[in-house]
């Protein structure tokens, strides 16, 4: 392997075909460069899928009522109802699958209009009233001060953690918000806290001019009773997302007198459900993209071996030259096979960092574009993928050696110095 004069041999005879030694490497190169490539823009697609969702805990659902759609017990079908303060308790109580539960609901503006006002300044925000559960299930990035908390729930709060946006249209840049009052139609609330969304595009914006107060604050506030407008709940460690959902369901149909075949009438939402889809579909398009760019591979290995055959044809005389004077067979097929392993490594090589080079390269351009890059977030070859597709090349190297390498052990040695 660490012979001097075979190297030097190797290399004597790849200078004497420069042109054809260039279009030779030149396929394996184009191969696995086309492989990082794909593999590099599969890998941006998967990730900016997940950003969408931003840090939402895979293991979520979530829970709304809906109209009923068929008759019991004397209510017609086309029922509305509400979720209650008790429905929360029952599903602690009877549904041990229960990581987390996050009862929610949604603040409105009498008018339609602007809803929050701040000396001069007003704007028309989304108010939430939320438990400090659901910063665990969908967490936000929390830039200043806190969220929600226990305290603020039990003693009903006039507290208030408000979005990114709104935090730049009712405040000067260099103004501190935290501890500044905002009234929310009509009651004053003061600020704990500046959140800002961890999802892309329009998800973000929504979230970021959010204004998030305590859920009981809001149930009292808006007078809204004990209503629920609907939950986020997460799943225990070894519990299905799906279980927990079902058993929901049916817990709350139960309790509000919904036929228990009325599937629509309980509205949810499994984001493992979707999570474990898009991983099956990235995966399907991580095994497309091997399958295509080993088969490119393929090919260009197929040209090496194809090459080292008419290698072989010119080199007839010179291999049965050193079969008259004793060269064992291993030594012909070792060094047939060491020509065609460096040969592929290479150009493999050289078409990896290329390949690697570009998806960095397109990497800085979409980190300098920011948000605008869309679906398409920090496009990566992993460091084991890299290894494989070397061991791949090396494979491949020695398939590609091993049929000229056979033929070349094949020739005569009486034979072979007769060749012109």
């Amino acid at each position: 392997m660490f012979d001097r004069d075979r190297w030097q041999e190797i290399f004597e005879t790849l200078k004497k075909n420069k042109m054809r030694t260039f279009f030779t490497a030149f396929g394996v190169f184009w191969g696995i460069f086309m492989l990082m490539i794909m593999l590099g823009s599969g890998e941006g697609l998967r990730k900016g899928a997940s950003s969408g969702m931003g840090d939402m805990a895979t293991n979520s659902m979530f829970m709304w009522t809906q109209q009923t759609t068929m008759p019991y017990k004397g209510f017609p079908r086309g029922r509305f109802y509400n979720f209650n303060n008790a429905d929360t308790r029952a599903m602690i109580e009877n549904i041990d699958g229960i990581e987390y539960i996050a009862p929610r609901i949604q603040g409105r503006s009498a008018t339609g209009d602007n809803n929050v006002v701040r000396g001069e300044r007003t704007g028309a925000f989304n108010i939430q009233g939320d438990y400090p559960a659901y910063n665990l299930i969908d967490p936000m990035n929390i830039n200043q001060g806190r969220f929600i908390n226990d305290n603020d729930i039990a003693l009903n709060r006039k507290v208030a953690v408000i979005g990114q946006r709104v935090r730049n249209e009712m405040f000067n840049a260099d103004e501190n918000p935290i501890g500044e009052y905002i009234r929310i139609n009509g009651v004053y609330f003061q600020i704990v806290g500046v959140a800002s969304s961890r999802k892309r595009d329009h998800q973000a914006m929504q979230d970021n001019q959010n204004i998030y107060i305590p859920f009981t604050t809001l149930q009292k506030t808006y007078n809204y009773g004990d209503i629920v407008g609907w939950y986020s709940i997460t799943a225990r460690k070894g519990t299905s997302v799906a279980d927990v959902e079902t058993r929901a369901k049916a817990l709350m149909r139960k309790r509000h007198n919904v036929h228990p075949d009325d599937t629509r009438a309980v509205g949810s939402f499994n984001v493992e459900n979707e999570f474990l889809k898009m991983n099956r579909l990235f995966a399907g398009i991580s095994g497309l993209i091997w399958i295509v760019g080993i088969g490119t591979l393929m090919a260009g290995v197929i040209g090496i071996s194809n090459i080292m055959l008419v290698v072989i044809k010119e080199r007839t005389k010179e291999i049965g030259i050193q079969r008259a004077i004793g060269a064992r067979p291993w030594t012909i097929v070792s060094q047939i096979i060491t020509e065609s392993v460096f040969l592929t490594t290479f150009a493999g090589y050289l078409g990896l960092v290329a390949g690697v080079g570009v998806i960095e390269l397109v990497n800085k351009a979409l980190q300098g574009a920011g948000d605008s890059a869309g679906m398409f977030k920090d496009p990566s070859v992993s460091f084991h993928v890299a290894v494989s597709a070397l061991v791949i090349l090396i494979i491949a190297g020695v398939i590609a050696g091993i049929i000229p390498a056979r033929k070349a052990v094949k020739v005569k040695p009486i034979e072979a110095l007769r060749y012109e």
